[in-house]
């Protein structure tokens, strides 16, 4: 009889915890507000606004838009968490004067790196813009305008800059190029040479006629390759992009690779690139600046795990759909592995993606609840566990990345109430 009850007990626990939520039990992240006015322009999906240095003590770099001298514009400011856990407000400086911009959601965000140096790297506000590129001339020090250092012709124009740092220093660049005659707007990588502090184009990256690229991100491996992911659209722009696309780069041989190892030449087209996501039976190329609606994605991220092999994350908007969904690709026996993430409600372009070491964690956003920003973690061979690491907090973007210490740093963005969160996940 005793035992009988005692069962009973056992399972009537088990089923609640069966119906829990997903993530309970887990943790959220440790969240300082940054103590800077943040101005409501500051939200990106491509940007890399976020860098960290050290190990040991560690430091943190925020680049943001801050409120500007008149309603509808912005400044460029780097916060600075020191490894103490102090804080500073470095100005991106344009001359005498802080720099200032026209706000321009979802383009004239900034996107930061550290170089092996400990000079700062800075590209803010370029939508179809002549370069707008910072650099600081000291360790650490205010970034200050180096556009006419950039190795491009002055009719130049780029939108949607992302960074990042290799093993030995140098910085590397990937940007859309402006419109072209040819009706394409193609990616191109730059390297920063730390040793020598100079740019070159490394190469066009993609381009393929009626269609325009979009930047993702940049990461390096232990091996000192660089992955690269992008998007493409209907030239000449259009908010639903298609058929992501992956990349490596040697630049110990100047060779681009697909996720099998064979070789490809730059520029790859749409024909010659390693889709990751490909076109689904009613998924069409549609030139609209807004939404046209139907599948597509929009916003991807990249981590590469201890071997090097790429692990994506990114939304996209199934057959028959109207929200996002949260997507996870890994490459496995020759072939990219897809898999849902999260697809029960709408989700922002705020998403993000770190191998742990021996795991990946993916962070997105919801588009509305009391709980927005999440991070889900595998649970078997295609399940996923899922945790609130903001509680009661409205955040709408987001970037991750994990520092030397084997920490998430969190870069999250509260437009409701125009706060900027540093968290420790």
């Amino acid at each position: 009889m005793v035992r009988n009850r005692l069962w009973k007990i056992f399972t009537v626990a088990a089923l609640l915890i069966s119906l829990l939520p997903a993530g309970v039990g887990n943790a959220a992240a440790t969240l300082t507000e940054v103590p800077y006015a943040m101005d409501s322009s500051n939200q990106a999906g491509w940007w890399t606004p976020l860098e960290t240095y050290g190990t040991g003590l560690e430091y943190a770099y925020m680049a943001y838009n801050a409120p500007g001298s008149t309603s509808g514009t912005h400044k460029v400011y780097i916060a600075r968490r020191d490894g103490t856990g102090a804080w500073s407000n470095i100005p991106v400086m344009n001359g005498s004067t802080v720099a200032e911009y026209n706000d321009d959601v979802g383009h004239n965000q900034p996107s930061i790196a550290r170089d092996g140096s400990g000079r700062f790297h800075v590209f803010a506000s370029m939508h179809n813009d002549s370069w707008r590129y910072f650099r600081s001339d000291t360790v650490g020090g205010a970034p200050q305008n180096h556009s006419a250092d950039m190795p491009t012709p002055s009719s130049f124009r780029g939108t949607y800059p992302v960074l990042t740092t290799a093993p030995n220093g140098d910085v590397y660049l990937l940007i859309r190029s402006g419109l072209d005659s040819a009706g394409y707007r193609p990616g191109v990588l730059f390297r920063w040479n730390n040793a020598a502090s100079t740019w070159s184009q490394v190469a066009v990256v993609g381009a393929t006629a009626g269609r325009s690229f979009y930047p993702n991100d940049l990461v390096f491996d232990a091996n000192g390759d660089l992955h690269i992911l992008f998007e493409w659209s209907a030239f000449v722009s259009s908010a639903l992009r298609h058929e992501l696309s992956y990349l490596k780069y040697s630049p110990s041989t100047g060779s681009f690779y697909k996720a099998d190892g064979s070789a490809v030449t730059a520029p790859v087209s749409l024909s010659t690139a390693d889709i990751v996501q490909p076109l689904g039976p009613t998924e069409a190329y549609v030139q609209d600046g807004g939404d046209p609606g139907g599948p597509g994605v929009q916003s991807a991220k990249l981590a590469v795990d201890s071997a090097g092999s790429p692990k994506i994350v990114y939304r996209y908007r199934e057959e028959g759909s109207t929200n996002f969904s949260v997507k996870y690709a890994s490459f496995a026996s020759g072939s990219w592995n897809l898999q849902t993430v999260y697809d029960l409600t709408q989700t922002r372009a705020a998403i993000d993606i770190t191998w742990t070491g021996s795991t990946v964690r993916v962070y997105y956003a919801k588009y509305s609840g009391t709980d927005r920003a999440y991070m889900a973690v595998p649970s078997g061979s295609t399940g996923w566990n899922l945790t609130s690491i903001a509680p009661g907090k409205p955040i709408e973007r987001l970037s991750v990345e994990r520092n030397a210490n084997g920490i998430d740093i969190l870069y999250l963005v509260d437009i409701t109430n125009s706060k900027l969160y540093y968290g420790r996940n």
